[in-house]
């Protein structure tokens, strides 16, 4: 490979939350295994510093408007990766954050006190924003088949939308924490369903550069000309080259309507605007360099997810794991296994978190007994980890 994936990156004093504020202080003879806020522990594409070392160069950081540079790598990167045509820079809006732009196009299509439809496992995110503006979410759960896949419940999403009067829905695409990539039939069937009832989409498409080997990513707004227009779909680098303590997302509107509407919402609070570095950490992404760093790191995830699951599967009994076709994350079940052993999830978590495997509970995305590890680290790092969970937590 070209690119570095197997140093071990010390990022303590480095402003990382990951490993500078764990849930809990490991015992003595253990380093933190940084498994549960969802960032790399990779380093980036160099042409991204590269890019913002030239732009602080100069000396001057005043007002300034979008480069037309910014807007191409963006039209660019659609196309090249999606197969998005017709993209033009009228259809692209800057958000600080993709739950930002989230709420700024919910805050359109809603009132205070709607129902919004969203599938459980849920995104936290959308869970504390959403509550917090004072939407209601409405969980139509996912269902694994005989495959041991995640799939939507169209039948109770119809269900759904219609006891609570729902014209507002957010998919998750891929699915954060399943890691589910959706696949055209199954957003074809959504959107069809969404039509039906009048309800209005927005698609949290953060994770889609992050797709494992043998899948492929679907933009939401590609499968009718109507979901083009019914869809706020939201995306960002920070993602897909861990520069997410630089900000800067960017919706997609085609619905000249609608998106005026959810730029007039974004500019209400005066501090919705791009900054001047993260432009600059865009455009550095969003390069041949940068398409060939990330189809390196796609390699290095599926690997990191074959290891696990397989591991899971041969030394984990009572612990189950659906194989996420995106994402970094893996979320983990631990039902069987806490009521086999008398255990509760929250014995579990401080069982890893003393031997140093910092993972995340699994209870704010709606899984009752699950873990949600990320394993955007080097291999080396998430055999480690393994080993310790396996020694110390489920066949101590």
């Amino acid at each position: 490979m070209k690119y570095d994936f197997t140093s071990i990156i010390d990022r303590h004093n480095m402003d990382a939350i990951a490993v500078d504020y764990p849930p809990a202080q490991p015992k003595e003879g253990f380093d933190v295994i940084p498994m549960w806020v969802a960032d790399m522990n990779f380093p980036t594409v160099p042409t991204i510093q590269d890019a913002i070392i030239r732009r602080t160069q100069h000396p001057c950081f005043g007002y300034f408007l979008p480069r037309e540079e910014y807007y191409d790598a963006i039209i660019r990167w659609q196309r090249d990766r999606n197969g998005v045509e017709g993209l033009l820079p009228e259809h692209i809006g800057y958000a600080n954050g993709v739950l930002g732009g989230v709420i700024s196009a919910i805050n359109v299509l809603c009132s205070q006190g709607d129902s919004i439809l969203v599938h459980s496992p849920t995104y936290c995110g959308f869970t504390n924003a959403l509550g917090n503006c004072g939407y209601h979410l409405v969980h139509s759960p996912l269902v694994i088949d005989e495959g041991g896949v995640w799939r939507m419940d169209f039948e109770d999403m119809e269900k759904k939308i219609q006891e609570h009067h729902i014209h507002a829905a957010i998919i998750c695409s891929p699915h954060n924490p399943c890691g589910r990539v959706w696949e055209r039939w199954e957003l074809e069937k959504a959107m069809e369903l969404f039509k039906k009832h009048d309800v209005y989409v927005v698609s949290d498409e953060i994770w889609s550069d992050l797709i494992l080997e043998g899948h492929s990513h679907i933009p939401t707004q590609s499968v009718s000309e109507d979901a083009k227009t019914r869809t706020v779909a939201m995306y960002a680098p920070s993602k897909t080259f861990n520069l997410a303590g630089l900000q800067g997302s960017y919706r997609v509107i085609y619905n000249k309507w609608l998106r005026d509407r959810v730029d007039k919402e974004a500019s209400l609070s005066h501090y919705n605007n791009m900054n001047v570095l993260s432009m600059y950490g865009l455009i550095g992404a969003y390069t041949p360099e940068g398409r060939q760093w990330l189809e390196e790191l796609r390699q290095v995830l599926t690997e990191n997810v074959r290891f696990a699951c397989d591991y899971i599967g041969a030394h984990f009994e009572g612990v189950r794991v659906c194989r996420p076709e995106g994402t970094y994350m893996l979320f983990l079940d631990c039902t069987e296994w806490c009521e086999k052993h008398g255990k509760t999830i929250d014995d579990v978590e401080r069982a890893a978190w003393d031997v140093g495997v910092a993972v995340q509970d699994g209870r704010m995305f709606h899984g009752p007994c699950h873990l949600r590890l990320n394993l955007a680290l080097p291999l080396s790092r998430v055999r480690e980890a393994f080993l310790r969970l396996d020694k110390y937590v489920f066949n101590a």
